[in-house]
């Protein structure tokens, strides 16, 4: 009689132990979100850093379940990284060169424009090389960093040297503007072309130097869906809420102009 007791005691020990791990399984996949958290990549330069990182909050907010994923780089690259195949449903450029090549290879639907910007001079927070003018930075022994010709950065100094007649010897060409401040604030230069966006965002970290010859290059900010995007529709939205009054008035705070 007392034999015949132990299988059942044993099954119903067994049982009431799995029942912990049971409910711990099922509690990790609700806090994980499941199924019901839905993601959005977004491509975007890297002088979007901030304004997309604020606009990403307001986006989860106004969309309950919506996980927006932010990679942020140097517009050239970033289309590199598209063109080869990464997964991304939205690409935000820094200028219109970079979202043409996408276009013209059927990667992007048709790009709308959502914001301008200008170059502004970045140096030390003490300005050891006296910094005052764009001419400044073609003097001999003044060591001055800027982004890759292919960088829209780059280019828009490649632009500006054309029109001033100054001629720039750089010490690095770095492949997005946050790797340009990166040597300003690291002491490794004495001077670096950014966006204005940018040394209002690096706050007391650098000195911003403003020349008048700003305004003869602007830098037009493009958005599209891509062609390959996972969930086309929200992506579509997230490029509305960018053109919209919220996603503007983020813009508009951090120093951008209206396309």
């Amino acid at each position: 009689m007392k034999k015949s007791l132990v299988r059942p005691l044993f099954a119903a020990l067994a049982a009431a132990t799995l029942l912990p791990l049971s409910a711990c399984g099922s509690s990790d996949d609700s806090a994980s979100g499941g199924s019901d958290t839905t993601t959005l990549t977004v491509f975007a330069a890297a002088s979007l850093t901030d304004t997309f990182t604020e606009i990403k909050k307001e986006f989860e907010a106004a969309h309950p379940g919506v996980d927006v994923k932010l990679d942020f780089d140097g517009s050239s690259t970033l289309v590199s990284q598209i063109q080869g195949g990464a997964p991304a449903d939205v690409f935000a450029s820094a200028d219109t060169a970079n979202m043409d090549k996408l276009t013209q290879d059927g990667s992007a639907q048709a790009p709308k424009d959502f914001a301008t910007n200008v170059l502004e001079i970045a140096t030390p927070p003490d300005n050891p090389a006296h910094i005052t003018s764009f001419a400044d930075l073609g003097k001999s022994g003044v060591k001055v960093v800027v982004c890759a010709p292919e960088v829209p950065c780059g280019a828009a100094t490649q632009q500006m040297e054309q029109k001033t007649g100054v001629t720039i010897k750089p010490v690095s060409e770095e492949q997005s503007v946050t790797d340009v401040l990166g040597k300003i604030t690291s002491g490794e230069a004495d001077a670096g072309l950014v966006y204005v966006t940018d040394v209002t965002s690096a706050g007391d970290q650098v000195k911003g130097v403003p020349f008048p010859q700003s305004s003869k290059v602007v830098n037009t900010y493009p958005i599209a869906t891509l062609k390959d995007a996972k969930n086309a529709d929200l992506a579509e939205q997230f490029v509305d809420f960018v053109l919209g009054s919220d996603g503007q008035k983020v813009l508009k705070n951090a120093g951008f102009g209206q396309p």
